[in-house]
């Protein structure tokens, strides 16, 4: 098939079907990886080889640059905003459908062999895009455990358990239940935290590694 009729071929499914743009453009933005392109960008040891092994702003942190670890953190998190954005403009339940490929695409880019972030940044940002109060919400409830514990791992883990019921009393039902399903896969990815919590060996925050 020729270039020409690729594009025509997925512009007609995209507009038959705006589910699979809105898709589309999630998960691409998602799957961007900030953390470990602004460290290459600086220099840095490749993220990959230390610590987690993972992407995102915690293991950026790792190297000693904390700009660049917030740089992470806030791009990780705006990636979720626009997937939303982006995604409510395409079809009317584009949103929610962006900003769950979008946390996807961070936690299994396809670039990276699937091996990305445990996806909280961009869990919040995606919740940001899909209602405001809820995103405050979610940073409410990880200050509050944060402040309490000392534990990151908690914090995100409570914040995002949280995110659903806090939709669901707002009257989001279809949003509170895909974003139920990405707290799953947020635990998911924090399995290794978990058992650390669970033994009293999990570092806290602030705490030299």
């Amino acid at each position: 098939m020729a270039p020409a009729a690729r594009r025509g071929s997925f512009s007609l499914a995209f507009s038959s079907f705006p589910e699979l743009g809105a898709l589309a453009v999630g998960y691409l933005l998602g799957s961007i990886p900030f953390g470990l392109l602004l460290t290459r960008l600086a220099g840095t040891t490749d993220i990959r080889s230390i610590g987690s092994g993972n992407i995102g702003a915690t293991n950026v942190l790792r190297t000693g640059r904390k700009d660049l670890a917030a740089a992470t953190l806030l791009l990780d998190a705006l990636k979720g905003v626009a997937a939303a954005l982006l995604g409510a403009q395409i079809s009317p339940d584009g949103a929610v459908i962006a900003a769950a490929a979008a946390f996807i695409g961070h936690i299994a880019p396809v670039w990276l062999r699937f091996r990305g972030g445990k996806g909280v940044a961009t869990f919040l940002g995606a919740l940001f895009g899909i209602s405001w109060p809820a995103g405050f919400a979610f940073a409410a409830v990880w200050l509050s455990m944060a402040a309490l514990f000392r534990y990151s791992s908690l914090s995100a883990l409570a914040a995002s358990l949280a995110s659903p019921l806090v939709l669901a009393a707002m009257g989001h039902g279809p949003e509170a239940i895909v974003f139920a399903a990405m707290a799953a896969l947020l635990w998911w990815k924090h399995r290794d935290n978990i058992r650390r919590l669970l033994s009293g060996n999990e570092s806290r925050i602030g705490q030299k590694a």
